[in-house]
């Protein structure tokens, strides 16, 4: 028996379409616009804010002045730092965390709200640590009502990320408040005005934040600034009126 095997024909290879010249120039420019445009959508709120508020915020420290920054990190604050947990945000002349604890023996929870800037009945934890789930008054500060003055801290981003119902950019807008706006706070079935009084920064390691003055019934917000770095705090002071 014999066979017969025939060849076929080879087939025929189809040539890999490769990407011309002038494409590859517009996808890396492509590339580079964008980013560009995710640079300048960071920089330039920051710019912007330095341009309009800063300066009127300098009560406490000169801008130009060397100790007004925090050379100890970077302008986004120390990458290994969660700056949610209010635990990492004070630290001493040496750099060190404040050890001291945040949680209060007889915790409370009340609520604040600030007119201006759409927050509305924000959860305010005294004692606890984590700014990802509430406001949070510092302890062995004044309780709302009281001679002394609650010190709340909230967690600030880019003022384009903000949104008054989350408590990872609710006080990103804070530095908008003027002299005379109305804060208020609903603690123990009792509604609290309060009228913003001053507006000012100070460095990261000042504590004078949580001093407290017995001569009225004030509130202190406090937050990072400018709004997503933690180059400086951001300090507005209330006092209690009578008119609610």
């Amino acid at each position: 028996m014999s066979y017969l095997y025939v060849k076929s024909e080879p087939r025929s290879v189809v040539p890999r379409k490769r990407l011309s010249l002038r494409k590859k120039k517009i996808f890396a420019l492509s590339f580079l616009t964008l980013g560009l445009i995710l640079f300048l959508s960071v920089i330039v709120p920051i710019i912007q804010f330095q341009l309009e508020y800063s300066d009127k915020f300098s009560k406490v420290l000169n801008p130009l002045s060397p100790q007004f920054y925090n050379h100890s990190s970077s302008v986004l604050g120390d990458l290994d730092t969660d700056y949610t947990q209010l635990s990492n945000w004070f630290v001493s002349g040496a750099g060190t965390t404040v050890t001291s604890s945040l949680i209060s023996p007889s915790s409370s929870n009340y609520y604040i709200s600030i007119p201006k800037l759409k927050v509305d009945q924000a959860l305010v934890i005294v004692g606890s640590s984590d700014l990802k789930k509430s406001l949070i008054q510092y302890p062995q500060t004044a309780l709302p009502g009281q001679f002394g003055s609650p010190v709340i801290f909230g967690h600030s981003v880019l003022p384009q990320f903000f949104n008054p119902k989350s408590y990872h950019t609710i006080f990103s807008t804070l530095y908008k408040l003027k002299q005379g706006d109305a804060i208020y706070v609903d603690f123990d079935h009792i509604r609290y005005k309060y009228l913003v009084e001053e507006m000012y920064e100070v460095q990261p390691t000042d504590l004078s934040v949580l001093e407290q003055r017995f001569d009225g019934r004030y509130l202190t917000l406090v937050t990072c600034s400018p709004p997503g770095t933690y180059l400086r705090r951001l300090i507005i002071k209330a006092q209690l009126t009578d008119n609610t």
